[in-house]
C-alpha cells in the first residue's frame, strides 16, 4: 500500500486555524514537551496565530501535510541578541500520533536545520526535549544533536 504524499513547507498566516488545532493538540497531548501549556495557548485569538506564523529574518515555523492535513510542526527561532545571533533554537516541534514513525520528524528536520544554517545564517541549533522522550531523542540524536546539558525541574507540570 502506497502511503500519502508529504508535503514539507514554510507555515503562513493563512494556516493559523490549522497550526492552532494541531498545536493545541500537542499541548494537551504532551504537556511534558512544551514550555507553553494548553491553558495559555488555548484563548490566542486567530489574528495573534497568523502574525507568530508570518516568516521573517528571525526565524519561521514548518509544517508537514499528508493528503493536504496539517500532520507535524517544527518552529525555528535565531536570537536577537547580537552576541547570541549564531544560535537558533528548533521549538514547538510535534507530529500527530497516527503519523509517528512515519518519516514526518525527520523530513521536517530536514528542511528546518537547514533553514537555520542557510537562511538564517547560524552556526548552532538547539532544543530542549524531555529526558522520558525516548524517539524524540533518537531522532534527534540521528541528526548530529548531543546532550550538552540536564536541566531538573526545567518545567513544572500538574505540581
Amino acid at each position: 500500500m502506497l502511503s500519502p504524499v508529504m508535503l514539507i513547507r514554510t507555515l503562513q498566516p493563512e494556516d493559523a486555524a490549522a497550526y492552532q488545532a494541531l498545536r493545541l493538540r500537542g499541548l494537551a497531548e504532551v504537556p511534558t514537551a512544551f514550555a507553553s501549556s494548553w491553558e495559555e495557548e488555548q484563548g490566542t485569538p486567530l489574528e495573534e496565530v497568523a502574525r507568530r506564523l508570518r516568516p521573517d529574518e528571525t526565524g519561521a515555523v514548518f509544517g508537514a501535510f499528508t493528503s493536504g492535513q496539517l500532520v507535524g510542526l517544527a518552529g525555528v527561532q535565531r536570537e536577537s541578541m547580537v552576541k547570541l545571533r549564531h544560535k537558533a533554537w528548533l521549538w514547538g516541534m510535534y507530529v500527530s500520533p497516527e503519523q509517528r514513525r512515519s518519516g514526518v520528524g525527520s523530513r521536517l528536520l530536514e528542511h528546518a536545520l537547514p533553514y537555520a544554517w542557510q537562511s538564517l545564517g547560524v552556526a548552532q541549533v538547539h532544543l530542549g526535549v524531555h529526558t522520558g522522550n525516548v524517539s524524540a531523542l533518537a531522532l534527534y540524536r540521528r541528526f548530529g544533536f548531543e546532550v550538552w546539558g540536564t536541566e531538573r525541574g526545567a518545567l513544572i507540570v500538574a505540581g
